[in-house]
């Protein structure tokens, strides 16, 4: 059935459009059809869309854009709307006459209003000398040249008729009269000016005379006004007023305010000098102290043309000189003459005084102006000195010293200035001779080294390592950098010399770590090495100890002091590190693999405990040797070990020769024992001493060793595992009562700390009864009813699903449509910028073309007149 009525379908449609009467179609274009297959048919399922046109509604489309769009864009800059604003025109409700008069009213009311908002004198008439400003710029008056004339812009009759009367006959009107009755003479014309002019200086002197009764009558008022004023605002004096209240005293703003007016104003300064100009004036310096030193060691003096100024200037004018003494003399006289005071004998017995001054006095004016420009003596010195301490760094402040001695021995005793080419005396050459050379070059070896800073003061040591630096800067010559790169590791020994000294000097290692760090800063790649190669030596001698006898004992206190440098020298709270992190590997085997077996010993190794918390301040890296360490120390100090709550570790042993070594029995000498620090020269050997002395001692050691635990609780509390780490020293601290009151009050602060601090986890432990099992709910089981829809929502809530649907859907057909829109516009500017593009080249070429035509006219007939 299907098939035969599809058939019957397709003959139908296939029949001529006459045969029914209706409207024929055109057959459509199958390329332009498109046939939306679907993939399955689905029973029941009405399809829509399966065969649609594209060109056609796309051709749709496009002229209904056309119309519409293409319309409004068009007329998109038009206003030419006719819009009829006349009152009452289609009101029917309004009859002719009351338009009108309506309109007419509108109209007078429209005249009266301002033209502009803004023009608040605009209704405002404007005069002068109550003229109106408008009636003035219509130039109708005639200024007269008198500007004081009262009748201004007019002329009299008489000078009217005399200037433009034309002639010399009288004037009309002003005929004289005589006496007798008849009639006066005529006046000439000369006679008649004559009398106009003198009228005219009368009328002048009148005039001047009122403006100056109106002056006297002004001068006068204002007087009596002054009077009357001073009469009427009395002002209270001062002596009155200072009884009143005082003047305000201007507030902390205010003053700032001034202040910051009256402020100098920053002036600019010169550049910066970079660090090679710095050490090249260093340089420069030192090498003009040291030919100055040279000079007084060998009793010479400056030369009388090395005084002189090297170069003068074209127009200089040899004024560059001082005068020492007042040369005017006192003018008097007696009896009638003049008497003038005579100028004191220059004899040589006069005194060293008398010579000091005759020397200044005449001394200048022998050696001329070019002596007279250069300084006497050694002042030179002074001037270069001061001035290379406002530029030179903080580390130079060592050579105030030498520059204020050097100053000394330049002025002679008693205040004579030696002659050029004179030697200077003999205690000047000694104290030239025992002052330290400026400068120095690089040792080469450290017994050279020794050599310049054996038997020396501390001072004079970090004078000589500092003036080494400065003579052989790496910017001043090829290989300094090289020399200095060696200075570090000879310092390095030297310093561990002093240490294995007996006794160590420590004030010196101390003093030298600031060169060293210098050094390290300038050349970090070798000072690295030299100090991985001292660490490394030390290492490797320990494990050949440990190798051959099977223990090792502490290191002396050169490789401590080297240990400790390493730490202020290179960077400690790295994860990892070059120097550093094989210092804390030598420092951990320190600890572990030397036992304890003295008190040099325990004292040692507080001092690598010292040092280790010193490595780890800032990272706050656990380092369980220090704890081991710490809580054998203290079990070394306790008396009673049976009762142990702990378990010790190599290199520490429960019982045994040492076990006891730091206990003490005796009350006496815990009575008398007193807090102090730990002396460092124990580490380098200890001398025989008493009982007592040993008892102190190990009371020191115990103090250091509980100080270093409670620094240890304060970096490692917020450790999770902070109360099992300390569990050794907690029991250690509470077993330890053999001690002063001191010691006990700080152990106990330490238990308090221990136990202030939080715990940060619970230890895992079995429950005592079976946990109780959560309870089970039933499943909720849900009837699908209808297959393809969501269940479990309400009416409402499917049709809010369907409407959310639909506008889904619309915003999707809108944002199509008006990007359809957007492109149709698109083309439509892009067709008109064409359009202009090719009427512009159109337009270009006929102007080429009517170019080229006057061109071609002109040159033909160009030809034919020089045919001619």
């Amino acid at each position: 059935m299907g098939k035969a009525r599809s058939a019957a379908r397709g003959k139908a449609s296939a029949a001529p459009a006459g045969a029914w009467g209706g409207r024929a179609r055109p057959n459509p274009n199958p390329f332009e059809v498109k046939v939306n297959r679907q993939k399955f048919q689905v029973l029941g399922r009405k399809t829509r869309h399966d065969v649609g046109l594209p060109g056609v509604s796309r051709a749709r489309a496009l002229q209904k854009r056309t119309q519409t769009l293409l319309k409004e864009y068009k007329e998109r800059d038009k206003s030419s709307v006719f819009r009829d604003k006349r009152f009452g025109e289609y009101n029917s409700s309004i009859t002719p006459e009351e338009k009108m008069m309506k309109r007419f009213a509108l109209e007078q009311q429209r005249q009266h209003e301002k033209k502009s908002i803004y023009n608040l004198n605009e209704d405002e008439e404007l005069t002068h000398y109550g003229q109106s400003l408008a009636d003035i710029e219509k130039h109708n008056d005639i200024v007269d040249s008198d500007s004081d004339a009262e009748d201004r812009g007019t002329l009299s009759a008489e000078l009217t008729a005399t200037h433009f009367g034309g002639g010399g006959g009288p004037l009309p009107g002003k005929a004289a009269q005589q006496p007798g009755g008849g009639e006066e003479p005529p006046k000439s014309r000369r006679e008649l000016i004559e009398e106009l002019i003198a009228r005219s200086k009368q009328e002048k002197r009148e005039r001047q005379a009122q403006r100056e009764d109106a002056l006297e009558l002004t001068e006068k008022l204002d007087q009596d006004w002054k009077e009357i004023q001073a009469l009427l605002a009395r002002k209270t004096p001062k002596s009155e007023s200072g009884g009143g209240k005082e003047k305000p005293k201007p507030d902390a703003y205010d003053m700032m305010v001034r202040e910051l007016g009256f402020e100098m104003k920053a002036q600019p300064s010169s550049r910066m000098r970079t660090e090679e100009e710095l050490a090249r004036e260093e340089q420069e310096r030192l090498r003009h102290l040291e030919a100055e030193r040279l000079r007084r060691m060998l009793g010479r003096e400056e030369d009388a043309h090395s005084k002189r100024p090297k170069h003068l200037s074209a127009d200089d004018l040899n004024d560059g000189f001082v005068l020492d003494t007042d040369d005017r003399r006192l003018l008097s006289y007696k009896d009638g003459k003049m008497n003038v005071e005579e100028e004191p004998s220059e004899d040589a017995s006069g005194g060293e005084s008398g010579e000091d001054e005759e020397e200044e006095g005449e001394g200048w004016s022998k050696g001329g102006p070019e002596d007279s420009d250069s300084p006497d003596g050694h002042s030179d010195l002074e001037s270069d000195a001061e001035s290379e301490d406002a530029c030179r760094p903080e580390g130079a402040a060592g050579l105030e010293s030498d520059a204020d001695s050097t100053n000394t021995h330049e002025r002679p005793q008693g205040g004579r200035r030696p002659s050029p080419g004179e030697r200077l005396p003999t205690d000047d050459r000694a104290a030239a001779r025992a002052q330290l050379p400026y400068i120095f070059t690089v040792p080469e070896s450290c017994e050279e080294l020794k050599s310049l800073l054996s038997g020396k003061s501390t001072e004079d040591q970090l004078l000589v390592v500092e003036r080494i630096q400065k003579c052989n800067h790496p910017s001043l010559a090829v290989g300094n950098k090289a020399k200095l790169e060696k200075l570090f590791g000879f310092l390095l020994e030297y310093i561990g010399d002093l240490a294995a000294s007996d006794p160590p000097d420590l004030g010196i290692i101390d003093r030298l770590v600031m060169p060293l760090y210098n050094l390290c800063q300038m050349f970090p790649e070798s000072a690295s090495d030299a100090v991985k190669f001292v660490l490394r030596d030390a290492m490797h001698e320990m494990e050949g100890t440990i190798e051959t006898t099977g223990r090792a004992a502490f290191p002396g206190l050169d490789v401590l002091i080297y240990l400790k440098i390493a730490g202020m020298l290179f960077p400690t709270s790295d994860f990892w590190h070059p120097v550093v992190t094989p210092a804390l590997l030598c420092l951990s085997q320190l600890l572990t693999k030397c036992p304890v077996q003295s008190l040099q010993d325990a004292v040692k190794g507080l001092f690598v405990c010292c040092v280790f918390l010193d490595y780890v301040a800032l990272s706050q890296r656990f380092i369980p040797e220090l704890i081991n360490f710490l809580a054998g120390i203290l079990h070394m100090a306790t008396p009673n070990k049976q009762s142990q709550g702990y378990t010790l570790v190599h290199p520490f042993r429960a019982l045994g020769k040492n076990s006891e070594l730091l206990l003490v029995s005796d009350e006496e000498d815990m009575a008398t024992w007193q807090r102090r620090s730990l002396p460092l020269q124990w580490a380098g050997g200890l001398e025989a001493q008493t009982e007592t002395e040993a008892n102190h001692a190990r009371l020191s050691c115990l103090a250091v060793c509980l100080a270093l635990v409670r620094r240890c609780v304060l970096a490692y509390g917020p450790l999770p595992s902070f109360h099992d780490i300390t569990r050794p020293l907690r029991a250690l601290l509470m077993a330890t009562r053999c001690c002063p009151p001191a010691l006990q009050e700080l152990s106990r602060s330490i238990l308090t700390e221990m136990e202030n601090q939080p715990r940060h986890y619970r230890p895992l432990v079995c429950e005592k009864s079976k946990p109780v099992p959560l309870k089970l709910f039933t499943p909720r089981l849900v009837k699908v009813l209808e297959f393809g829809r969501k269940q479990g929502s309400t009416k409402e809530e499917q049709e809010r699903r369907r409407l959310i649907h639909k506008h889904k859907r619309e915003f999707k057909g809108a944002v199509r449509e008006i990007r359809k829109d957007s492109q149709f516009l698109a083309r439509t500017r892009l067709s008109e910028i064409r359009e202009r593009d090719a009427e512009r080249k159109r337009k270009v070429k006929q102007l080429f073309n009517s170019l080229a035509t006057q061109e071609g006219e002109w040159k033909a007939l160009k030809r034919r007149k020089f045919k001619k």
